[in-house]
């Protein structure tokens, strides 16, 4: 199979000082950090110290792996010290990729997490980019092939904005790994052709090679086996002049299987033995190794050497069961299964048999499954940048009418003036005219522009979010004219009915508030409010959503809060903030609404305990034309249209609102509210 192009933290030592031979760095860094740990006794804020921890735990990836773990959590302990955040996401890296060579995947996604969260948080682009590659390949390894190409598919688009090539020469060399494995060696192919073209503008041979031998591999599988020795010469050449011993492992057992899948079986023993020797030698790559034995065993029992065939064929499953690699389980039990027949040992056979047949079964599902997935998402991801696209177009288009249009009005304008020209008072008039046309044209176009967002938007909502809901209820309501749906199986749906029209008339009315607030604008009538009684009704409404999900809802509003604004409209923001809160609230937890009297204005609070909202999202929430919707606990559905709605009617009435959230921990929905006119004249 492919090899993952997992693209390594830079080595700063490594080309500071020249070096190529992996071998020769190593022993250069260990005498490095020799000479620097004093200094780093003294004086922890020098993260020198650090960066070589990571670049030697890094090399020691496929040489001496409990060495990598070591050093990666020292690094992550004095980055944490000194609050050296690029040392961290090193640090991180290391140990996933420590627990990702283990085969103990989820620890090697948690920790890969944890460096994409840390370069987001640090805005570190690049730092980002390898964090995202390592997350998508333990994806991969981990069998959840659309999340995989999910995250490859986010790098590219990173990379291509940074334009670094190298990495979107990774992506498309991972991508093609993803192909390959599902045995769609045409699209791996594809993938490969990008990544060669990029490594040829790049200009790193090293990079050229990597591709040269994941393409050996691919066209190995697909029988097409010039291309395959043509590739992998190419390769090993390159693998054999830098010294990099694990990709020369690799290049040797291709070779190895180009020439096992040629049925040349003495030639194939040769080269799979050239691999084998690197990885007792100088390479601790467990996983790369199940393939290697796998190969030498199948070789073996092509020569007749049975026993040796069966030594190595109870290697790689073993290894395929420690590290869970079911395709490596799956071949190793065939090769068991055929050499147990040969030796008329049935139970034996029997038995591997059985174990192949399962682990085909659960791959040829699994296969399937992944296929549609990975087509789901990449189609996904193209339908999104094609929309962008066809927005972009149709937005320029427009903008291009409107600029001819407004040319032609100042042809016509430059026209009559230099008729007119004569005349010095109709020339004013005429100047006055223009500008007045203009200024009308400029408004009319933003008018039009405005309208016209605002009737996607509702077209929009009323499709998805009103139709849905009712068309089952039309569907169910015909079943039970046609008599298909009996009297009790018809009011066994009544509570979901009841759930679908409130949402409908929640919906319909924040609808009704917003479009008209767009179309015809917001007449804003304040008067002397009791906000207290405002609450009590909103949270009785709603008290029967909150029962279904257990949700106590407090009510802290002091009687005679009395604020100074328009009932209906603040009627519509408590109601909407309240029903926001239940939405994303999980069962047994609390919604408390609360006012603090401040000096010239009441700050109201809607509180939930809830699953809260990371920043990227809050920041979003207010923004002018933001249209968020998301899911609640229970996958409530949402318009997007009540934050809007909230922002508006609350500035309306001359407040503010804004969020503080902490996910997992709950959202707390703030905004001011005028005092009472009242209230002003009694304290003066």
């Amino acid at each position: 199979m492919v090899k993952g192009f997992q693209y390594l933290l830079p080595v700063l030592f490594l080309f500071a000082n020249g070096l190529h031979s992996q071998e020769t760095l190593r022993d250069s860094l260990k005498n490095e950090l020799k000479r620097t740990k004093p200094l780093l006794l003294n004086a922890l804020q020098d993260s020198t110290h650090i960066n070589m921890l990571n670049d030697l735990a890094t090399t020691m990836r496929f040489y001496k792996r409990d060495s990598l773990m070591l050093l990666s959590k020292e690094a992550l302990t004095l980055s944490k010290a000194i609050g050296y955040r690029k040392g961290e996401i090193a640090a991180q890296i290391g140990i996933g990729d420590y627990y990702s060579d283990q085969g103990i995947h989820e620890k090697g996604i948690l920790y890969f997490g944890k460096a994409l969260k840390t370069a987001q948080d640090l805005g570190n682009d690049n730092l980002l980019l390898l964090a995202e590659n390592r997350l998508a390949g333990e994806y991969e390894y981990q069998g959840d092939y659309a999340m995989a190409l999910r995250e490859m598919l986010k790098g590219i688009e990173i990379a291509k904005r940074l334009d670094d090539r190298e990495m979107l020469s990774v992506f498309h060399e991972n991508i093609a790994l993803l192909y390959s494995n599902q045995k769609d060696y045409e699209e791996a192919i594809y993938y490969l052709k990008i990544s060669k073209k990029l490594n040829e503008e790049i200009g790193d041979e090293v990079f050229s090679a990597y591709t040269h031998a994941n393409m050996a591999s691919v066209y190995a599988e697909d029988h097409q086996y010039d291309y395959a020795m043509f590739n992998v010469n190419i390769s090993i050449s390159i693998f054999e002049k830098h010294q990099i011993m694990d990709w020369l492992a690799y290049a040797y057992e291709t070779k190895g299987k180009t020439y096992l899948r040629q049925e040349k079986y003495k030639w194939a023993l040769y080269w799979y033995n050239q691999s084998e020797m690197l990885h007792n030698k100088s390479v601790d790559d467990a996983r790369a190794k199940i393939d290697l034995l796998q190969g030498l065993s199948e070789t073996n029992l092509g020569l007749q050497k049975d026993s040796i065939a069966e030594t190595y064929a109870l290697g790689a499953y073993k290894s395929s069961k420690r590290l869970k690699v079911k395709k490596g389980m799956k071949d190793a039990s065939k090769t068991l299964y055929e050499l147990y027949k040969k030796k008329n040992d049935y139970t034996k056979a029997l038995g591997y048999h059985e174990l192949f047949q399962k682990f085909s079964d659960t791959l040829s599902r699994n296969e399937s499954k992944k296929s549609l997935l990975m087509l789901k998402t990449r189609v996904s991801h193209e339908k999104q940048k094609q929309d962008l696209i066809d927005k972009s177009e149709k937005a320029l288009a427009e903008q291009k009418k409107y600029v001819t249009g407004v040319l032609g009005v100042v042809l016509v304008m430059v026209i009559i003036t230099f008729l007119v020209k004569r005349s010095e008072r109709i020339q004013k008039n005429l100047n006055k005219e223009l500008t007045s046309k203009t200024t009308q044209l400029e408004n009319n176009e933003q008018e039009l522009l405005e309208i016209n967002e605002t009737k996607d938007k509702l077209f929009s909502i009323i499709g998805h979010d009103l139709r849905g809901p009712i068309g089952a209820f039309q569907g169910l309501l015909g079943l039970f004219k046609k008599g298909e749906v009996d009297q009790d199986e018809f009011l066994s749906f009544i509570p979901k009915l009841k759930a679908d029209i409130d949402h409908i008339s929640f919906t319909l009315n924040n609808l009704l508030s917003w479009g008209q607030t767009q179309m015809n604008g917001t007449i804003t009538k304040p008067s002397v409010v009791d906000l207290e009684n405002i609450v009590s009704v909103n949270i009785s409404l709603l008290s029967e959503i909150a029962f279904g999900k257990s949700i106590r809802m407090v009510n802290k509003v002091d009687e005679g809060t009395l604020i100074w604004s328009d009932p209906d409209q603040i009627d519509i923001v408590v109601r909407n903030l309240i029903s926001n809160a239940l939405k994303f609230t999980p069962k047994n937890g609390s919604v408390t609404v609360s006012a603090f009297e401040r000096e010239e204005h009441w700050e109201v609070s809607v509180q939930d305990t809830g699953v809260g909202i990371d920043e990227e999202t809050q920041k979003r929430l207010f923004a002018k034309n933001s249209n968020v919707t998301t899911y609640g606990t229970n996958n409530e559905k949402g318009t997007g249209l009540g934050l809007t709605l909230c922002r508006e009617m609350v500035e309306n009435n001359e407040g503010s609102i804004w969020v503080s959230s902490i996910l997992g921990e709950g959202t707390c929905f703030m905004f001011t509210l005028p005092k009472s006119k009242e209230t002003f004249v009694k304290a003066s």
